[in-house]
């Protein structure tokens, strides 16, 4: 008897390289998500799903290189390939570009911040904007955030496999606990119910959620630059240093693993260095 063949559309490649991706490789959702994408942009290109080393490198380079995509999106879709590549049960490897020297622009002021956050129209909102702001949390790990996470005596918050998996304590100050505390009173919930949810079906507050959100109370501030859920992450940062704070602490707050990225924010803000410099140089006349 001939052996039947069987044929497999992209989109079942797709789902079995996802599926490889959670029970082998152990990768977490959100970049199962991002990887799935990334190959599936690829083999609409190509078109196939076992495509040559060939014409990855051709791929690579006309729609990667030449079409001067940033260096994140870059480094991001060679990984995917390199484990899509893995998943065939072939390895290849490809050289990364040359990271370029990063400056963090367009900060929010403590004003501008002040302004989003009393533009809330409620408690609700005000709570998940205060507590993006006051922390410094990344949205995946704000909506992931149950109330036992909570530490409102001590103004802390405690961050359950965060990024890279790992957990960590940030501080919030007493004013973003007082909102929270109030928050809690209007939206009573159990310990182990997620901090933040849906208002229509109650389900787990998305990272969507919340960029909508920002969204919304910046234009009700009628804020005049673009503001994402991460800025407030980079515009407290940027305000914990012109107000002093050590570069240590700094990093310790945003649960960066290496110094140099926090490094990023000193270098963003050379009115810190200059101020600094006022400050500490020696008295010779």
């Amino acid at each position: 008897m001939e052996q039947q063949l069987i044929c497999i559309t992209p989109e079942q490649e797709i789902r079995d390289f996802e599926k490889y991706l959670l029970f082998k490789d152990g990768t977490k959702e959100i970049t199962i998500n991002a990887h799935g994408e990334n190959i599936k942009r690829m083999v609409r290109r190509i078109q196939t799903i076992d495509p040559s080393i060939q014409q990855i490198e051709d791929y690579i380079i006309l729609n990667l290189y030449k079409k001067k995509y940033s260096y994140n999106h870059i480094v991001n879709n060679l990984a995917s390939i390199e484990k899509y590549m893995k998943f065939k049960g072939r390895e290849a490897k490809f050289a990364r570009p040359k990271k370029p020297k990063r400056l963090i622009t367009g900060f929010l002021t403590e004003a501008e911040v002040s302004r989003i956050i009393n533009a809330s129209k409620n408690i609700r909102e005000k709570a998940i904007i205060s507590l993006l702001a006051y922390s410094g949390i990344r949205n995946s790990e704000l909506c992931n955030l149950k109330v036992c996470d909570l530490d409102l005596g001590d103004n802390t918050v405690r961050v359950i496999k965060g990024k890279n998996s790992k957990d960590r304590i940030i501080n919030m100050s007493a004013e973003c606990t007082r909102i929270l505390m109030k928050y809690l009173s209007d939206f009573p919930r159990e310990d182990n119910d997620y901090l933040f949810t849906s208002l229509k079906h109650n389900n787990k507050y998305r990272t969507w959620d919340l960029r909508k959100l920002v969204r919304v109370l910046s234009k009700r501030a009628e804020m005049n630059k673009r503001v994402y859920p991460h800025l407030f992450r980079h515009s407290l940062a940027s305000n914990l240093l012109k107000r002093g704070a050590s570069i240590l602490m700094i990093q310790q707050q945003l649960g960066h693993d290496y110094l140099e990225s926090t490094m990023i924010y000193l270098h963003s803000c050379p009115q810190r260095i200059k101020a600094e410099y006022e400050f500490y140089k020696p008295a010779y006349m």
